[in-house]
């Protein structure tokens, strides 16, 4: 009995290890930025992978939103990956939000990278119009073995500043 009850165990902690395995969702800026966009997105109600969220940061990492706020002055907020969790999270999974990119413009240098990645964001995968536009400007270091965000720094677009052409696609 006791062998057996051994064998589940490691049976589990051999299948948790498996599902924590995100190395392959980092090997490339493409994978990165892929996964970076898919698990924010998803449905409402939908729970996200917050522990795949967490594994593409590099330790320090900076959340950046600008915005005007209520006094009309441009402003930043700095959030951790945890910080966005615990104030964007629960946001996300109650409303529903996809957020695609659409473009992107890259320039690196030696293991640093630098993108400007234009997004839509939607509330469901059905939508056929974003509710919102904008552009990620994210930094990425490649450490010899993998990509790690460093820091995504954004604006979302407005009738004050829209996104110029050379940040979306070619028609």
């Amino acid at each position: 009995m006791l062998h057996c009850l051994s064998l589940v165990f490691f049976t589990l902690a051999v299948q948790a290890q498996k599902n924590t395995d995100f190395s392959g969702k980092v090997q490339t800026i493409d994978s990165t930025l892929e996964t970076l966009y898919s698990v924010i997105s998803g449905e409402k109600g939908e729970a996200r992978n917050w522990e795949l969220f967490n594994y593409l940061f590099k330790d320090g990492a900076q959340l950046i939103p600008s915005r005007k706020n209520e006094e009309g002055v441009i402003d930043v907020t700095y959030m951790s990956p945890k910080n966005y969790v615990e104030t964007a999270g629960t946001w996300l999974v109650e409303n529903g939000f996809f957020e695609k990119e659409i473009h992107r413009v890259e320039n690196t240098f030696g293991n640093i990278t630098q993108v400007f990645s234009t997004y839509e964001s939607y509330r469901s995968q059905k939508d056929k119009q974003p509710f919102a536009r904008g552009i990620n400007s994210i930094q990425l270091l490649y450490d010899g073995s993998r990509w790690w965000v460093v820091n995504i720094y954004w604006m979302q677009e407005s009738d004050e500043h829209p996104i110029p052409a050379k940040y979306l696609p070619s028609k």
